[in-house]
């Protein structure tokens, strides 16, 4: 009995000293990631927007698409920065695990009039942001998918 006890304890003790494995390790708050990107966007950031996204970053919406980091931040991030406001998000859904993270909803944003006299909008849709981490271990938004709905009169 008192060997048997004795492989027990060693196979306990064994256990319990073993390193966590990845998925066991503390995910990341998708959340906060998206606040950091939703702040610089709000703040028309762009020297931050830039150091949130990878190098391999994917845009999508409807039929556009925008591929890397050049082109994902003169096509969409300093194309359209200038254009929309107050940019809020409103979560379904989120995943996080030792490397990637998501978060998808609903957003609201106001859209600025397109010249003077011109009435501002309101717009919304749907989004999903892919966060990734990077070969030195920092997250970087990496994929962005937004449909958004017809622009309509601000009130």
């Amino acid at each position: 009995m008192k060997p048997i006890f004795g492989f027990l304890l060693a196979g306990t003790l064994l256990a319990s000293c073993s390193a966590p494995k990845a998925e066991d390790a503390a995910a990341v708050n998708v959340q906060s990631l998206n606040q950091q990107f939703i702040g610089a966007w709000n703040a028309k950031n762009t020297a931050q927007l830039d150091t949130l996204l990878a190098d391999d970053v994917q845009y999508a919406q409807g039929a556009t698409r925008f591929n890397g980091k050049s082109e994902v931040s003169d096509k969409w991030v300093r194309a359209t920065l200038g254009t929309i406001s107050n940019l809020k998000t409103y979560t379904t859904s989120t995943g996080t695990d030792a490397n990637t993270a998501y978060e998808a909803g609903t957003f609201s944003t106001d859209v600025e009039p397109e010249g003077p006299g011109q009435p501002r909008g309101e717009g919304e849709g749907n989004f999903i942001l892919l966060w990734k981490k990077n070969k030195k271990n920092a997250w970087k938004l990496s994929y962005v998918q937004l449909e958004g709905l017809p622009v309509k009169v601000a009130n």
